[in-house]
Parts: C-alpha cells; sequence; structure tokens
C-alpha cells in the first residue's frame, strides 16, 4: 500500500482550511486541520503529522508559540510557516528557531507541494541518521566483563579513570583477548556516548581502500568513485572511532592519521578542502608496536602520539583464576540464547581449565557455544567439547615422563594446537578460524609466522 504522509494544517481561515485540505488530500496527502493553536498542539501528539502547514497570524498562540510548542514533542514534525507580505521577518525568525521553511500567502499549490517534498526528505534524513547514530552507538558492556583476578581488576579500574577523559588510548593485547569490546566500554562511559562509535578493521581493508574508507573522497578522485563520499572520521564527527590493528597501517596512511591526531583536520581523497573533526581516537594491535618503531615500520612520532595512555589486556593464560567464571558466564549466556539450563561437569572445566587458549576469549567463547549446541543432556562433558580444546590435554597426558621436562615453548604450544584444529577441520582454514577464535586472516598471518604454510 502506497504511504500517505501526514499533514496537519493550521490556520484560522475556514476557507482557505477547506480548500487547501481538500487540494492536498487528492494529491495524495493525509491531511487534518485545526482552526487555531490550541487545538493544534491538541492533535499534534495522537495524529503524529510529518509535516504541519502553520499560519503565523492567528488569534490566541500566534504561531511562534505554537511552533515551539510542535518542537518539543517526542516525534516533532517538520514546520511550514505560512505567512503574509508584512510579516517576513517573523517567518525567517521562525526559520531561526526550527521551522524548516515558510511560504507567502496566498501561495501556489504546486509551490507549497515542492516545500512539503523537501521537508518529508529532510525528515526521513533526519530519521535514518537518528537510526545510524543509535546503531553505531554501543551500550555500557561492563556486565559482560566478567574476573576477579588481580590483573583484570586493574584493567577495569584504569578503564574507569581513562573513560571520561578525551585522551587518545592505544589497547594491547593478543587476539581474541578482547580489544573492541574495551573500546567499546570506554566510549559507553566516555561524554561521547550517545554518538557514534566507529570500529575500522585496518587489516581488513587494502591500502588503496583504506584512505578513502578513513577519509572520504571527491567524485572522479579514482576509477570507480562516481560520487563523493564523506569518510569514517566524518561518520564519527562527536563520538570515538577505534582503529582495530592500527600496526597493519602503510607509512603513507601512518602520516595522514598523524595529521587528524595533531589538528583534527583531513582532505578526502582528491580534494583540496580542509574537513574538521571532532573525534576521540582509541587504536588497538596485536603486534608490538615499540619493536616496529625500531624496525622503521611505524613512525615513531605516531606511535608515541597513540600511546599517550597504553592498556595492555592480560592474555587468558595469565588470568587462570577468571576461566571457570566466564566458562560459566557464557554458558549462562548461551543458555539464555537457546532457551535451556546446562552446565558444565567438572571433567569438562578440567579441560577448559588446562587448555592453553591460544585464541583468548573469543575461543572460549566459541568453544563453549559448540559445546552447548552439540550437548543433548543438561551437563557439558568432555566429548562435548571442541577437539582442539580436548586435544590439548591429551597432547600433554600422553607425553612421556622424561618429555614432560622439557617444557615446550609458547610458538611451540601454539604450532602444535593449530596443526591439532586443522586436522580435526580436515584442512578447512575457515572453519579452524571460528574455532580458534581468531579470523581466517589472522589465522593466515600465524601459519605464514609459524611456517604451516603447505
Amino acid at each position: 500500500m502506497k504511504h500517505e504522509p501526514s499533514l496537519l494544517l493550521v490556520d484560522d481561515d475556514a476557507a482557505f482550511r477547506h480548500v487547501m485540505a481538500g487540494e492536498l488530500g487528492r494529491q495524495g496527502f493525509k491531511v487534518v486541520s485545526a482552526k487555531c493553536g490550541e487545538e493544534a498542539l491538541k492533535i499534534a501528539p495522537e495524529f503524529e503529522p510529518e509535516v504541519v502547514l502553520l499560519d503565523l497570524q492567528m488569534p490566541g498562540m500566534d504561531g511562534l508559540q505554537v511552533l515551539k510548542g510542535l518542537l518539543e514533542l517526542p516525534r516533532a514534525a517538520e514546520v511550514i510557516m505560512l505567512t503574509g507580505h508584512g510579516s517576513i521577518d517573523t517567518a525567517i525568525e521562525s526559520v531561526r528557531l526550527g521551522a524548516f521553511d515558510y511560504v507567502l500567502k496566498p501561495c501556489a499549490l504546486d509551490e507549497l507541494q515542492i516545500r512539503i517534498q523537501r521537508a518529508l526528505e529532510s525528515r526521513g534524513l533526519r530519521r535514518r541518521a537518528s537510526l545510524l547514530e543509535r546503531g553505531l552507538t554501543p551500550p555500557d558492556l561492563s556486565g559482560s566483563f566478567v574476573g576477579e583476578s588481580p590483573e583484570f581488576k586493574r584493567l577495569l579500574h584504569l578503564i574507569d579513570l581513562v573513560s571520561p577523559s578525551d585522551s587518545t588510548v592505544l589497547i594491547t593485547g593478543e587476539t581474541g583477548s578482547g580489544k573492541e569490546r574495551v573500546a567499546k566500554l570506554i566510549h559507553a562511559r566516555s561524554m561521547r556516548r550517545s554518538h557514534p562509535f566507529v570500529v575500522v578493521e585496518c587489516a581488513a581493508l587494502q591500502e588503496s581502500l583504506l584512505q578513502s574508507e578513513l577519509f572520504g573522497h571527491e567524485r572522479g578522485s579514482f576509477t570507480g568513485a562516481e560520487r563523493a563520499k564523506p569518510g569514517l572520521f566524518e561518520v564519527a564527527h562527536g563520538g570515538t572511532i577505534f582503529l582495530d590493528e592500527i600496526g597493519e597501517v602503510s607509512p603513507p596512511t601512518q602520516t595522514k592519521l598523524l595529521r587528524v591526531l595533531d589538528t583534527s583536520t583531513f582532505r578526502h581523497v582528491g580534494g583540496t578542502a580542509e574537513v574538521r573533526v571532532d573525534v576521540r581516537v582509541l587504536a588497538a594491535t596485536n603486534r608490538d608496536l615499540p619493536a616496529m618503531t625500531r624496525q622503521g615500520l611505524f613512525r615513531e612520532d605516531l606511535y608515541y602520539r597513540m600511546s599517550t595512555i597504553t592498556m595492555h589486556l592480560p592474555p587468558l593464560r595469565e588470568r587462570g583464576e577468571d576461566l571457570g567464571l566466564l566458562a560459566r558466564h557464557f554458558v549462562g549466556v548461551m543458555n539464555e540464547r537457546f532457551g535451556c539450563s546446562k552446565r558444565i561437569s567438572p571433567q569438562a572445566m578440567s579441560l577448559i581449565r588446562g587448555h592453553a587458549w591460544p585464541g583468548n576469549v573469543r575461543e572460549l567463547l566459541h568453544a563453549v557455544e559448540a559445546a552447548v549446541v552439540v550437548c543433548e543432556g543438561q551437563e557439558i562433558l568432555p566429548e562435548h567439547l571442541p577437539p582442539g580444546v580436548r586435544g590439548g590435554l591429551c597432547a600433554q597426558t600422553e607425553q612421556p615422563a622424561a618429555a614432560q621436562g622439557e617444557l615446550p615453548t609458547l610458538e611451540d604450544l601454539e604450532k602444535s594446537h593449530i596443526r591439532r584444529v586443522l586436522k580435526a577441520c580436515s584442512g578447512h582454514r575457515s572453519e579452524a578460524a571460528r574455532i580458534l577464535g581468531i579470523s581466517e586472516r589472522n589465522l593466515y598471518r600465524r601459519l605464514q609466522s609459524l611456517d604451516l604454510l603447505g
């Protein structure tokens, strides 16, 4: 069914109301009329018009008084003022107060239709922008931060100290340790929480696309740029931008990022005009940026600018006392999601505590989800856990006593675990990455660094 835009026509002239309501109704608008301001303010909350045509000069409440009342409603309409030649100054004042536009009476119907259509388009854009902003604004996720270890408590305390400031924060830690969730919590507890939180996956974008995504581009600035596009720094204006895997950014983009951090300005790709933004920058990396700086792979000045405050997330293997709490918490989350009431058996918990968790919290979450899904009873048993988790303990217990005295390095453990997961998945990298709780791109990098590609 075709949508009928709703209009509220407010005018004390009965003949004008009758004629205009009839004409607009024939043009496909759903029109309700009011003879005075008081009546309009009674009708508007229930009718919820998209556009109000409001006479400026009326007995009783005048147009400006009614306008203020309309703009205070939860779903404020776009208001077009109807005015005579003698009150243009007042009409201009109404626009300053929040009216969308004004039209001189008597007005041609086609001109009024154009103004109404523009008002409807403006309202649509405003609603979409509001929905987008709400969608980009994460809630306070503090309820999902579970842990009692000293390292974890120190982290939460630092988040409380850092969040209210506008300082740049560099969040370091292994893949899957929860860097993005920490960034979301910092934003949700900041003064910018009602504005967007924009995530940029720096490693997921080719260099040619990353600058366009970050800074936007002008029409025709490169092949395929058929229209101008704002950058994510503009989308995040007033809020926070989170640069995930900042260590993957190339030197040219590092230079542009430094300029934004220092001046809050940048240029679109292919543009010459300066764009100014008000954005807080949070960044994360699982790489050793100081070492990259010494090797000339990361700008020293950008590193010092990014690391105004550095926040390190401990890996899950260093939070031993939190493992059980987290596992039970995730089981509770899955029980709520799937409408069940399962629990972890002592044997399964023993395997969970014995696993190295190279994929950290993300790997634990996926392991628990998989166990809850495949468990047909009320108790999660060892056989319900993913092969990688079961294999970790088996491999340790099957070692001969002499070999147990020679403890393997962390790299050896990681290599062995990734081999087991790949074998359990018949070599399917996407499935292996899901079980490990890392992206397929990160798995490829690990395979490459551990010399496991073949």
